[in-house]
């Protein structure tokens, strides 16, 4: 047997793959998510000589990307993901649209063909650049081993910048595996901004007068910022409203209540009417998801001023407690009660679900959400509910949910995770469930089962293209009917215990057998379909 050629390395030099791992661990990136091939072998390889760095496997790149994204939210600082290739990222593309619409700092590393080797046109050479760019903030390719480290940490210093964003790193194979790379010392993260005297005046000016609405989204969400936005709305009498797809938000019992933005145009419009002005502290100008015939795409109110009191890269606790200094020094904000009872015996629909996963829901939990035509009832079920936190689908591209539980579980190990998962949406990144077994994640997902793109039967009407939600051609490219997935089974064959439940007994039943057992769990709810 002929062994493979190990060349003598300088002193204190490694391979680009190790210097680059190791750089990342000394920068506060200790997971990556991935699903690697062969341009990437050798950052494999270099999980062993880091051990620092934990990798998870997944089996598809979208739940890596979705995974990366929720665990870069709880902690708060860059997640990693190794993608292979440009169909690798392609892969991972709907996530990372999520993850660069949340704000989130993700490292993004995507493995290439050797320098040499991309002459040749092989046939997974692409152009990794151009579809990183369309979801990055900062793109960079390494070239030269002895240059790999600097740009990890440049890369991880990046994705703080803005507020956060991606940051994607290609990554050639000649320099993985080539000798000649020294780890980097970490550079700085990228701190947010304080706010600015000047917006903290025009938001109190607007607050104070009647008919004010402050829209909070983004790093405004956290338990610190939403407290002083409930002592601002306590003092002035201002509405409070959170975006409707929240990337990280601190709620439930304790916490001042707060509605969310309504998901159509027609009820946000409502909501927003008669506003003098809008306030936004981390959140953007609202504007409907798509475009209706005879509705306005801009959701601002007529005759509403527009007050920009803290951006994304603004520390938005920080101008929210201004503000409160300003206007409200004495207030206290007026907390939601804890009051989540079980809901009666009897078939499930979706207020009942809601108000058991409600009634059941764990101390300091994360849920996220990813329930869809449920979530306009699962928002105010949950905020007299114990105190959690929400992530949401912040870029509308589903298939978000089965991966975030995945990052949510491994970032706070020692807080239970709480998926409420549509099933259309689920199909899309289901693999996910086998990471969750294979890690043994403390996560429990309540697949909300109505056989049926409910959300899509309801926009097939409000976009004027027709009314045939239930029948002909068109009502059968909206239903998940012949055959009808079963999730219990599709879970058990991912590893993870399940149970299909009919009744809202059932249902409370199944959710307490989740809670008492570690691992991994999902139960597959049978519900009439909205729409």
């Amino acid at each position: 047997m002929v062994l493979p050629v190990r060349h003598r390395r300088p002193v204190g030099r490694v391979r680009g793959a190790e210097a680059l791992v190791g750089s990342l661990v000394g920068a506060g990136v200790d997971v990556c998510f991935m699903n690697p091939g062969t341009s990437e072998m050798h950052f494999v390889q270099a999980l062993d000589d880091v051990p620092a760095m934990r990798g998870v496997l997944t089996l598809f790149e979208g739940v890596a990307t979705g995974a990366a994204d929720a665990h870069a939210r709880i902690t708060g600082r860059p997640a990693a993901v190794l993608l292979h290739l440009g169909p690798g990222l392609g892969n991972g593309m709907a996530n990372l649209h999520n993850a660069r619409r949340a704000g989130t700092p993700l490292l993004c590393v995507v493995g290439a063909h050797a320098t040499d080797h991309v002459r040749h046109d092989a046939p997974l050479e692409s152009d990794i650049t151009a579809l990183a760019r369309t979801v990055s903030g900062w793109v960079h390719t390494c070239g030269d081993v002895r240059d790999v480290a600097d740009d990890a940490v440049r890369a991880v210093a990046a994705a703080t910048e803005r507020g956060g964003q991606v940051a994607t790193l290609v990554l050639p194979a000649d320099v993985s595996w080539s000798d000649g790379g020294v780890p980097a010392p970490p550079l700085p993260a990228a701190a947010p901004f304080p706010p600015a005297a000047s917006r903290v005046t025009d938001a109190a000016k607007a607050v104070r007068e009647p008919g004010a609405v402050i829209l909070l989204g983004g790093p405004a969400l956290t338990a610190r910022a939403m407290d002083a936005a409930g002592r601002v709305a306590a003092a002035t009498g201002a509405r409070l409203l959170v975006e409707t797809f929240p990337r990280r938000w601190d709620t439930g019992a304790g916490r001042p209540r707060v509605d969310k933005l309504a998901y159509f145009a027609e009820q946000a419009l409502e909501q927003l009417d008669g506003a003098s002005s809008l306030v936004l502290a981390g959140a953007r100008s609202p504007v409907s998801f798509f475009g209706y015939p005879g509705v306005p795409g801009d959701l601002v109110p007529d005759g509403a001023t527009v007050v920009g009191l803290a951006d994304a890269a603004t520390d938005a606790a920080a101008a929210l407690e201004a503000l409160a200094a300003e206007v409200a020094p004495d207030a206290v904000a007026e907390p939601a009660p804890r009051d989540a009872p079980e809901p009666a015996p009897g078939p499930l629909d979706v207020r009942s679900l809601c108000a058991a996963v409600a009634a059941t829901l764990p101390e300091d939990a994360i849920v996220v959400d990813e329930s869809l035509t449920a979530a306009a009832v699962l928002a105010p079920a949950l905020q007299t509910a114990a105190p959690h936190t929400q992530l949401a689908l912040t870029g509308g591209a589903i298939g978000q949910g089965p991966p975030a539980a995945v990052g949510a579980a491994v970032a706070a190990p020692d807080r239970p995770v709480v998926a409420v998962q549509a099933d259309g949406s689920a199909l899309y990144t289901l693999q996910a469930l086998w990471t969750q077994a294979r890690e043994q994640l403390d996560v429990t997902t309540v697949l909300i089962n109505n056989a049926a793109y409910a959300i899509l039967r309801v926009e097939l009407a409000r976009t004027g293209a027709g009314e045939a939600a239930h029948s002909g051609r068109a009502g059968r490219m909206l239903t998940l009917t012949d055959p009808t997935p079963d999730f219990v089974a599709l879970a058990t064959g991912y590893g993870v215990p399940a149970r299909r439940v009919e009744t809202t007994e059932d249902l409370l039943d199944a959710l307490r057998w989740a809670q008492r057992e570690p691992g991994p769990h999902l139960i597959e709810a049978i519900v009439p379909a909205v729409g």
